[in-house]
């Protein structure tokens, strides 16, 4: 019975050191997994993720800045749908009464007389 005894400790130690050996290993093969993702990513020139969420919060600041925008011109539109299209070419200057007073005197026909 100290045979069986003797063979059952040997492979149980013999397990051990085998699973001793494959953790070692399993450590190895996961430092060499992360060097090579690392190098692959490092030459396939991926944005590093604070790059992407700076740019990700510019995109949407300029997205309200637009809509804004949109409707500062949709309310211009509005404002200038109410006039004629004469007016929106040339927007009628205010006259003076001076300016007035010299447009009727130079009326082409009329004699001072």
């Amino acid at each position: 019975m100290q045979v069986d005894n003797r063979l059952l400790d040997d492979l149980a130690r013999m397990a051990s050191g085998a699973a001793g050996a494959l953790s070692g290993v399993r450590g190895e093969v996961e430092a060499r997994l992360k060097q090579q993702f690392e190098r692959i990513l490092a030459e396939m020139d991926i944005v590093p993720r604070e790059e992407f969420e700076a740019v990700k919060a510019m995109a949407a600041k300029a997205r309200i800045e637009q809509e804004a925008l949109e409707k500062r011109v949709a309310a211009l539109e509005s404002a200038l749908a109410g006039r004629t299209p004469a007016e929106e070419k040339a927007p009628a200057a205010k006259k003076t009464p001076a300016a007035a007073g010299a447009a009727k005197r130079k009326r082409p026909g009329k004699s001072a007389g």
